[in-house]
């Protein structure tokens, strides 16, 4: 006679014990396979920071020659974000169903790995857009202490063990950094639009940081923290004029009396002094470099002993290996035009691209020369290692001219294909 325990004990087990034991044994192959790939990677970690280097280096050029290379190495960037930024909560969801989560050593040393790609990867785009007799410079320098701050163990492993709020911070930054870099390459993004998303998300990845740093009760915590947040987002956005434009940059600038339109050239010359100036006007040309796709307004201001006299809109299309070439005309100078002037090229949300210098005096011998001369930029910025690369035809620029009181601009546009 079958007893009915027998029965009982040769039941199959219930479908949901056999999927968590079968998902257990899944998570535990992955963490012991991620755990021997950590081991292996170890001793090869000095080669990841020049590597990553390498690979934004090659981005931020091949971006203009094979635009969905550049795209691809961002969006591998920011899937590791994502998966850097749920590795602490799925972690503590899995440990509450009993399942393995990875130690904190192993996690540490791929948040190290993401940093340093991070980093490095997003350097030769600060390198070059910085301008460099600007606050710009302290925000670059800021970000290279970094790239070395990440690549000394002793130093990243004491900051992520023992002041985590700090370490949060250093994350935040970082998640700042890749969204101001990889939007306007990815989705086309303006400038502008770009820096607001890279603070709103600077803003949100902070809070583990201000919570870690504030102290008291919840409710405080949260009262203290709902008022930081704001003041974080507006000194912020204050200080986005010393961050650099990551992806645009002047390839070329010129000042001079006349313009060839057809050419798109400036030409003539002519000493900047009082006199001469109101009769020629003056030009001031620039060819700013951007990601192919990309339009963007930018903004020529012109100052005189630091007081803005003219702001004039131009706008800009990416794509052209030498930058796109734009240009305005002064007609209308004040009555007492002499002193130091300033042309900023600015973006539509106050970052500077560069800048322009020149001196109005009735001294000839202290006065500029306005040569038409097209001199490019000291540094990274002027050198053109497009020109290495296998080409593609150039594209040229069809230009319209709009009038106004103050003065001529000339605004040239990319040629399109017809419909």
């Amino acid at each position: 006679m079958i007893r009915l325990a027998d029965i009982a004990m040769s039941s199959p087990a219930p479908a949901s014990s056999t999927s968590h034991s079968g998902l257990l044994s899944r998570l535990t192959r992955l963490q012991t396979r991620i755990e021997q790939w950590v081991a292996f990677l170890r001793p090869w970690r000095w080669l990841w920071p020049p590597i990553a280097f390498a690979a934004g280096l090659g981005s931020f050029f091949l971006v203009e020659r094979q635009q969905w290379l550049g795209a691809m190495l961002a969006i591998g960037m920011l899937i590791a974000w994502l998966l850097l930024l749920s590795e602490s909560l799925i972690g503590r969801m899995l440990a509450r169903r009993g399942h393995p989560k990875l130690p904190k050593g192993v996690t540490t040393f791929i948040a190290q790995m993401i940093h340093q790609e991070t980093l490095f990867f997003c350097l030769p785009f600060l390198l070059v857009t910085t301008v460099w007799s600007s606050g710009q410079a302290l925000f670059t320098l800021l970000l290279l202490g970094m790239a070395v701050f990440s690549i000394i163990d002793p130093l990243y492993y004491k900051l992520a063990e023992r002041a985590r709020w700090l370490y949060f911070a250093f994350h935040a930054q970082c998640v700042f950094l890749v969204v101001l870099v990889t939007l306007p390459i990815m989705f086309h993004l303006t400038t502008g639009a770009s820096l607001k998303l890279a603070l709103a998300a600077m803003v949100v990845f902070s809070l583990p940081s201000l919570l870690e740093l504030l102290s008291g009760s919840t409710l405080r915590r949260w009262v203290m923290l709902l008022a930081l947040l704001p003041l974080l987002a507006g000194a912020g956005w204050l200080g986005r004029i010393w961050v650099p434009p990551a992806t645009l940059w002047i390839t070329a600038t010129a000042l001079s009396p006349g313009f060839d339109v057809q050419a798109r050239k400036p030409r003539d010359s002519v000493r900047l002094t009082p006199s001469a100036l109101p009769e020629t006007g003056l030009y001031a040309y620039t060819s700013i470099r951007a990601p192919r796709g990309l339009k963007e307004q930018i903004f020529h201001v012109w100052r005189h002993e630091g007081e803005v006299i003219d702001r004039i809109p131009l706008q800009i299309k990416g794509g052209r290996d030498e930058g796109y070439r734009a240009w305005s005309h002064k007609q209308n100078f004040p009555e007492a035009p002499a002193g130091p002037w300033r042309i900023d090229v600015m973006t539509d949300s106050g970052q500077r691209i560069g800048v322009l210098r020149f001196r109005v005096d009735a001294n000839e011998a202290r006065a500029t020369l306005a040569d038409g001369d097209i001199d490019s930029p000291l540094g990274l910025a002027g050198i053109a290692l497009h020109k290495l690369l296998p080409g593609r035809e150039k594209k040229e620029e069809t230009p319209t001219v709009q009038q106004t009181q103050k003065h001529t601009v000339a605004k040239p546009y990319s040629e399109v294909e017809s419909e």
